[in-house]
């Protein structure tokens, strides 16, 4: 399966957690820190090869990794650093619990990760949330949101979309149908028979349902969705439309739009860029520069600086200018 990463950090040839710790310790321990040896290692390591240090840096000095990260570092390069530390199975289950912890529900993280995972990963994320917080992901979910926001969410955690396989046609042209009766012809939006079908359908038939939408209506899906919706449900639809299309094509948009304009969502650019890092990086990288007419590598050169742009280009890989 490592094989067919599409990834920017890969496993470090000639690794040695035992020497990797001993840096570590020594660029952090008396007055001062040297940052960059701490980003450098971290993040031409990967996710697993982290745990491994983590592991060695407890047994050769009685400390704790991250603690010690979040003693030394501050900011968003400190945010970044701990992330990476973060067990890979674990990740978007801690994401999703602090987006749900507290007062406020962060809907953005929510969509994000629920919208773009597999099924596999859905399945998986469900596992790791029961075992590290005892506590159902749907329970907490169904306590923080409402509506029909929530309805699209619970359908897409039950991780039961139908697989890829043979097309029916009829199926097709009968969701198509009955997706433009539910938005363009009818009086007011049948929220209930965009959720089902975009929530339980294989990847393949969506892609065939979209593009008979189109012959039909003479609008995209997107343009529907626009119209028909509004609010946190239309922007969890159109995440879901945007995955179908391609995974790496939406989360380009959504690092593009992190650093447009005025301040940039740290906290997005962070998430996306270590989650994705040993998945498809390149291919985000990719659709970017097609997208967006420049590349990602610039655009965090542009927006983002001191060690949190290293640590950043690092991860990025390589400019596609």
């Amino acid at each position: 399966m490592a094989l067919l990463s599409r990834g920017t950090v890969k496993d470090f040839p000639g690794f040695d957690a035992r020497t990797d710790a001993e840096a570590l310790r020594k660029a952090m321990k008396g007055l001062g820190t040297d940052e960059e040896a701490v980003l450098k290692i971290l993040t031409s390591r990967s996710n697993a090869q982290r745990q491994q240090i983590a592991s060695a840096f407890k047994t050769l000095f009685g400390r704790d990794l991250v603690d010690d990260l979040k003693s030394e570092l501050t900011g968003k390069f400190e945010t970044l650093m701990v992330a990476l530390m973060r067990p890979a199975r674990l990740f978007d289950a801690h994401e999703l619990k602090h987006a749900l912890k507290g007062a406020g529900t962060n809907e953005k993280v929510l969509t994000e990760i629920l919208a773009s995972r597999t099924t596999a990963e859905l399945r998986n994320i469900k596992q790791v949330y029961l075992e590290e917080y005892e506590s159902n992901l749907e329970d907490h979910i169904t306590g923080d949101t409402t509506g029909y926001y929530q309805r699209m969410l619970v359908v897409l955690v039950q991780a039961n979309r139908d697989p890829d396989g043979r097309i029916d046609e009829g199926l097709v042209e009968q969701d198509a149908q009955v997706l433009f009766k539910a938005g363009e012809l009818k009086w007011g939006t049948d929220e209930e028979k965009f959720i089902t079908i975009l929530g339980t359908r294989s990847i393949c038939h969506l892609r065939k349902v979209f593009d008979r939408y189109m012959t039909i209506s003479g609008f995209q899906i997107e343009e529907t969705i626009d119209r028909e919706t509004s609010g946190d449900l239309e922007k969890l639809l159109l995440a879901i439309v945007k995955c179908v299309r391609s995974v790496p094509a939406y989360f380009a948009e959504s690092l593009f739009y992190a650093m447009k304009g005025a301040g940039t969502d740290d906290d997005t650019l962070i998430r996306i860029m270590v989650s994705r890092s040993e998945i498809d990086l390149l291919d985000i990288r990719r659709e970017f520069r097609k997208n967006f007419a420049k590349s990602l590598h610039h655009m965090i050169q542009k927006d983002t600086s001191g060690d949190f742009r290293k640590a950043l280009l690092l991860l990025c890989g390589g400019d596609d200018e």
